[in-house]
């Protein structure tokens, strides 16, 4: 099965796992688990008003690859075709952009309501959202030139009712131990995936946020990762990645941030 792309919603850490893969794949011993963690320090920026950036320490990877069925890190499978140019699988899956809202805080919120020097303190949390399990199709094909993802969703629980599609380009480059490997990609969000998320509704609406509906929009992204082979199971990583907001996104009262950034460095260790 070619290699799945760890998705950008994820934790920075997982992103220097697969490529120790290669280390075990070498030997000739390729097992169906795949467990690991890496070790260090990140952070994710949250583009919520009043939120916390997520710390990144420890962060673990578990995946099972079966003849078709396969469990990666939350996400389960099916394996519809397996060729040496693609494989199709159908996916089920959490949808991501909930993990930013589990960040926020009620804080004193100080305004001038009326343009005079007196102001009035008052209670203010950005909404809270639930996560949604979509399901969807997940298209991977890789060669010298590189490894493509393509992947489209949609929410199976009610919760949003949207969708998403998503495309991810990267490119290896190894050399000895060093393995380098940059990407990019975008992703489409529906305007009812998009609203859920980042709108505010009349009832969630007061006197400092109004009412707002996003509609569908399109982030695009970039990831660079720098692996360092120690041995078998060891590896120095380094893990930079950047978001981009679609404009509907960021025009949201609850959102104060263009963009999400991230950073993690450490060590990750495959068992």
């Amino acid at each position: 099965m070619i290699k799945r792309i760890t998705r950008m919603a994820l934790p920075l850490a997982l992103a220097a796992l697969p490529c120790l893969a290669v280390a075990q794949a070498q030997t000739g011993n390729e097992s169906r688990w795949r467990i690991g963690a890496a070790l260090g320090y990140g952070e994710r920026s949250n583009p919520l008003v009043q939120s916390e950036d997520i710390p990144i320490v420890v962060d673990l990877d578990i995946a099972w690859f079966g003849d078709r069925w396969f469990f990666d890190n939350g996400d389960a499978g099916l394996t519809i075709t397996d060729t040496a140019a693609w494989t199709a699988s159908l996916v089920g899956r959490f949808n991501s952009d909930r993990v930013f809202f589990g960040r926020t805080d009620t804080r004193f919120v100080t305004f001038d309501a009326i343009g005079m020097p007196l102001a009035q303190s008052v209670d203010f949390k950005p909404p809270d959202r639930d996560y949604a399990i979509e399901l969807g199709i997940e298209l991977l094909t890789d060669g010298r030139w590189g490894a493509l993802q393509l992947s489209a969703f949609h929410d199976a629980s009610g919760t949003h009712d949207g969708y998403e599609v998503f495309a991810d380009y990267s490119f290896s480059w190894r050399r000895r131990r060093l393995a380098i490997e940059p990407s990019i990609g975008v992703t489409y969000k529906s305007a009812d995936m998009n609203n859920y998320y980042w709108g505010v509704t009349p009832q969630e609406a007061g006197f400092i946020v109004l009412p707002y509906e996003a509609g569908s929009g399109a982030n695009w992204h970039a990831r660079f990762v720098v692996n360092y082979q120690i041995n078998r199971r060891w590896a120095l990583s380094v893990v930079a990645e950047y978001e981009r907001l679609n404009d509907e996104t960021v025009s949201s009262p609850i959102v104060e941030e263009h963009n999400v950034k991230g950073l993690f460095a450490g060590m990750a260790i495959r068992f």
